[in-house]
């Protein structure tokens, strides 16, 4: 057996860190660990893993030539400058509807991309990602690389985010196929877990002869945070920028 520790700060990082109008982002990611994720748009950066595992997925799906990044990674003064920009053109109802608040996007995260289909005249606010073609074989796949569409239609009232079609974040699997299963937001599967209490009773995935066990661990607020694994067990530990952690064991 193994003790993890963790500290109260651990809570705001991670894969799977929850960051909307509610639950702004604390711990600014470094530029250091952020990657291009297409040579077509170098602007376009993301966490080195997300990006990896991005590109892979595209190559598996052989849409190297007609999908493209849009935008991933943002700073807060970006955002800042992307939102009033919205405002001034597009009105104050718009721009609720598709731009979140400085420090309060997904994009700060580097775990978020937004996708287009490789056309003319790509609209940086709401490009075309259908859901037929090279795009359906896209979301197909995507769960398996650990992506998950991030705001689907008729969840807004959820999300505070109009359905967007082309956007994608970052979750890690199983915690995307789970997602993608049972039709959950984020903000759903955050729910969801709190009901797992770490060491007593952990949702179950099987997947591929493996046993993949998932639970919700809430932080100590003034001392470490202590998890004990067993020897053997490979085990991955996201906060959820909120009260706590996020444990994956697999077995």
């Amino acid at each position: 057996m193994k003790t993890l520790e963790l500290s109260r700060n651990a809570i705001y990082s991670g894969s799977l860190i929850l960051v909307n109008g509610k639950n702004p982002l604390r711990e600014a990611v470094r530029e250091i660990a952020l990657v291009p994720v297409d040579e077509k748009n170098p602007s376009a950066l993301m966490e080195r893993q997300s990006a990896r595992l991005l590109y892979s997925l595209i190559e598996e799906v052989r849409a190297r030539e007609r999908i493209v990044a849009v935008s991933g990674w943002r700073s807060k003064s970006e955002q800042t400058r992307i939102y009033k920009d919205s405002m001034a053109e597009n009105g104050r109802d718009f721009t609720k509807k598709h731009i979140a608040l400085p420090g309060c996007s997904e994009h700060h995260t580097g775990l978020a991309i937004d996708l287009a289909e490789n056309k003319p005249d790509i609209d940086f606010i709401r490009p075309e990602f259908p859901y037929n073609g090279i795009c359906h074989r896209f979301r197909e796949k995507a769960s398996n690389f650990g992506f998950v569409e991030r705001y689907p239609e008729g969840k807004e009232y959820i999300t505070g985010i109009a359905w967007e079609p082309w956007h994608f974040r970052y979750v890690g699997f199983p915690h995307s196929a789970i997602m993608q299963q049972q039709k959950m937001t984020l903000e759903e599967y955050h729910l969801f877990l709190t009901e797992h209490v770490c060491g007593t009773n952990p949702f179950v995935y099987q997947t591929n002869g493996r046993r993949i066990e998932i639970s919700f661990q809430l932080a100590e607020k003034n001392s470490l945070t202590k998890i004990d694994v067993d020897d053997g067990a490979l085990c991955f530990v996201s906060g959820n920028n909120t009260d706590g952690f996020i444990v994956t064991v697999w077995r």
